[in-house]
């Protein structure tokens, strides 16, 4: 009998002995790569490895000395510019891609090893990205070292590409989608001809043709059970290796004992065949693992995503600010000069030099207005240049700007939400060890009184006690909750969010986007004595006509277009106004230094007071001699916050307000939708700050925001909600996403979590209740083996019935 390597579960080559004392017993091994790393894992204390891993490893072989020594270029200084951030005089930062991770031991295992080396201040690996960060100090340890010891103990360990991420995730996402298709193609036919068996045996089929479609259904079922139903044995082998029992087990013993009693009714010519059951339970499931693979690596992604916003290549300018030359973003450094063209994504951190302009920063800041910069003033990698063209010098690149910051915070806020386990895995564990318990007891006790009855007693007890019902229980209810929150315009990333959304206790939102629709509308005009309300809307249209600021729009939208008033000699100041002459008279719209500045007249006391208390931007309208009109802004608050929050808080559940704009803005919205509880100028990492310090309070945190600012809170959070209107990092990073970007679909998915729940624990009391009464009756020999896989498939019925109720 040919054994299996111990580390990898190949074969291990017929004559070779190689073995490795594990837990004080030697395992084979079925190469020497394998037998290195295995010494390598027992000698540095890490053997648990082996009792928590669900998946076997990659083969290992012996990495040679050259492919070692291939790691020391990654401690060259000017490579280093590019991958690592240092934090001090000697600690030092980096980011790794990790391949060969197909468990939660190999994350324990790496994260153990590395942790072991003298030098490594802290490491945290990202098991759904497979990523990890590591900080260490550059003068006690060196980046080869390290990568080095990831691979004396069997993975591979290289600096972040994001290139080489994508395609492990697609490498994956390929197996995933083989084995999916083959349950698929393989599980219709199978189909078809149950469904003939079926009829045939109402109506009298010819006993040649039933034994004939019963060896096509056994031909086609093999691949589906040994392909496609191969991950559920694997894992299941190895929990039984470690004297664990998880749903794994109870699958593989769902579809193996259904399976093996089909062939042996095909093989015999007679008895009961369930090949439509085994096909049917291993499609669900690798169905569902699937996508739940992908929600995973959508979630993954949003960092790459991030990092893409920055542009790849940048105008560098020489010192004196000529002799413009295209270089690679990467390649800039501190000190370099650059041009920014009106329309052009900033390359990274800098001081603006020369110019003014108007600079988008909303994937940063979330502010929704663009701000006026000018010389002298900082800009922020990311954000996007609207007007003149700037010159700035770089102050910071790679790892060190705002946009780097800000993708750490939400790898590591990723890195430490903590795993839940499914109810149905703890429910399994404890019924199938029973069941196997009672499997046997039954079998003995037949076989001394009974011996020609034994097994197809203990058959029928294995048969009715067969956890399909158990397993469909949670994802069956889950896949049904999924597609009705899509057809209410929910998208959710992750079936877990739907046990986490119960207890949630705080919900937080952000203001910008979220609670308003992030669009500003003329709120009101005040004039001076002479001038009128319409009279002044058709000026301050005619001039911000020649405008593509949003407040120039909102202005040109309520003034309307006025045949043959028209502004000529239109001069656009960026950050302060616009300058222009209609019918022979010049007139000035802007800010309030601008307008004051260019006309000479002063605003009025009780304008500026008028301002001072309220929440709104104002824009000035000013002819050559005196002032105008004031127009204020506002945003205005979706229509349906205000009920959204009075439900909230009726269920019980307290309303938060974080927001990153002007405190007498948030307070009128705060005080407008009913929430109590509000801050405001608050930057990424003090929203990261005050959930996590409600999360350390024993609060479960519910986070809805819009922008890439929010991205590291939404990750922190326990479950996360982004507007279908949000930034794609937003969108993807959160476990829902509002399609229709209505805030009402926050109370659905609250109902429909709370809906999924019950069904999900009725499934799971069903299916319990229905084993502890049949299986008693079984083990009387009460119920013959067919009878039993009536009452499994019925009972299956039923649960995947009471799921589809939530699709209602």
């Amino acid at each position: 009998m040919t054994s299996s390597c111990f580390h990898c579960d190949l074969p291990v080559p017929a004559g070779l002995v190689l073995t490795v004392p594990i837990d004080g017993v030697e395992r084979p091994m079925c190469c020497y790569g394998c037998a290195a790393v295995a010494r390598a894992i027992v000698d540095a204390g890490q053997a648990q490895f082996y009792r928590l891993r669900t998946e076997p490893q990659s083969t290992a072989r012996e990495a040679p000395a050259e492919s070692l020594r291939g790691d020391e270029v990654y401690d060259s200084e000017s490579l280093q510019d590019q991958l690592v951030r240092p934090l001090d005089e000697h600690e030092r930062e980096v980011s790794l891609m990790l391949d060969g991770i197909t468990c939660a031991a190999c994350v324990w295992l790496i994260e153990q090893s590395l942790s072991a080396l003298p030098g490594i201040n802290r490491v945290g690996v990202n098991y759904a990205s497979q990523r990890a960060w590591v900080r260490w100090d550059q003068s006690r340890l060196r980046l080869s070292q390290i990568l080095q010891a990831v691979q004396r103990i069997g993975y591979r360990a290289i600096p972040y590409d994001p290139a080489g991420q994508q395609q492990l995730h697609q490498q994956q996402r390929r197996t995933q989608l083989r084995r999916l298709a083959v349950a698929g193609l393989f599980g219709m036919q199978v189909m078809m001809l149950s469904i003939s068996l079926y009829a045939g045996a109402w109506s009298g089929m010819e006993r040649d043709f039933a034994q004939l479609f019963r060896w096509l259904g056994f031909i086609l079922t093999v691949p589906v059970v040994a392909y496609a139903g191969y991950p559920f044995f694997a894992a299941a082998w190895r929990d039984l290796g470690r004297r664990r029992v998880g749903m794994d087990v109870s699958v593989s013993l769902a579809v193996g004992i259904a399976f093996a009693s089909s062939a042996l009714a095909t093989l015999r010519g007679h008895g009961e065949i369930y090949f439509d059951s085994v096909v049917m339970f291993i499609f669900f499931l690798s169905a569902s693992r699937y996508f739940e693979s992908m929600a995973r690596q959508r979630s993954a992604a949003a960092v790459e995503r991030l990092v893409q916003s920055v542009p790849l290549t940048a105008t560098r300018l020489a010192p004196d600010g000529e002799d413009a030359s295209a270089v690679a973003a990467a390649s800039l450094v501190i000190g370099n000069r650059i041009l920014i063209r009106p329309g052009e994504t900033v390359p990274a951190d800098g001081e603006i030099l020369l110019g003014s302009s108007s600079l988008d920063e909303s994937l940063l800041s979330g502010e929704s207005l663009p701000q006026a910069r000018s010389a002298g003033d900082r800009v922020i990698g990311g954000s996007v240049n609207l007007d003149q063209p700037l010159q700035v010098t770089v102050t910071a690149t790679g790892a060190d700007t705002v946009l780097a910051e800000i993708q750490r915070m939400m790898e590591r806020a990723q890195a430490d939400r903590p795993p839940l386990a499914r109810l149905a895995d703890r429910v399994a564990a404890v019924f199938v060890s029973a069941v196997l318990v009672i499997v046997a007891g039954v079998a003995a006790f037949w076989w001394f009184h009974d011996s020609a009855r034994w097994f197809e007693i203990a058959l029928a007890v294995l048969i009715v006690s067969c956890p399909c019902a158990l397993a469909l229980a949670t994802p069956a209810a889950i896949s049904a909750s999924l597609g009705r929150m899509q057809t209410a315009g929910l998208l959710v990333k992750r079936g877990a969010v739907l046990e986490r959304l119960n207890p949630v206790s705080h919900v937080v939102f952000d203001k910008t986007g979220t609670l308003t629709l992030g669009q500003p509308v003329l709120h009101d005009v005040v004039c001076e004595a002479g001038f009128s309300r319409s009279d002044c809307l058709e000026l301050a249209a005619a001039l911000e006509k020649h405008s593509e600021h949003p407040l120039a729009k909102a202005i040109a939208a309520a003034g309307g277009a006025v045949p043959g008033l028209a502004a000529r000699n239109v001069e656009n100041s960026p950050g302060g106004g616009i300058r222009g002459n209609i019918d022979g008279r010049d007139y000035f719209i802007g800010s309030r230094d601008f307008v004051c500045e260019a006309s000479g007249a002063a605003v009025p006391p009780e304008w500026l007071e008028r301002l001072d208390t309220s929440a709104h931007t104002a824009v000035f309208l000013a002819d050559g001699q005196r002032l105008a009109a004031m127009f204020s802004f506002s945003d205005r608050a979706r229509d349906d916050a205000a009920g959204l929050i009075a439900q909230i808080k009726r269920q019980g559940r307290r309303v938060l307000l974080m927001s990153g704009d002007r405190y007498a803005s948030v307070r009128e919205l705060a005080e407008n939708c009913g929430i109590d509880e509000y801050q405001a100028e608050m930057l990424p990492e003090d929203k990261l700050r005050a959930v996590a310090e409600l999360q350390r309070q024993g609060a479960r945190v519910l986070m809805v925001g819009d922008g890439i600012n929010d991205a590291p809170v939404l990750s922190r959070a326990d479950v996360s909600i982004a507007m279908g209107g949000a930034t794609a990092l937003a969108r993807i990073g959160a476990d829902i996403v509002l399609l229709k970007n209505r805030l009402n679909g926050i109370a659905e998915a609250f109902a429909q979590a709370a809906r999924t729940q019950r069904v999900v624990r009725q499934n799971l009391a069903w299916a319990l209740t229905y084993n502890f009464c049949a299986i008693p009756a079984a083990a009387l020999g009460l119920v013959a083996p067919w009878t039993a896989a009536i009452g499994m498939s019925l009972s299956s019925l039923l649960v995947v019935a009471n799921a589809m109720r939530l699709t209602r």
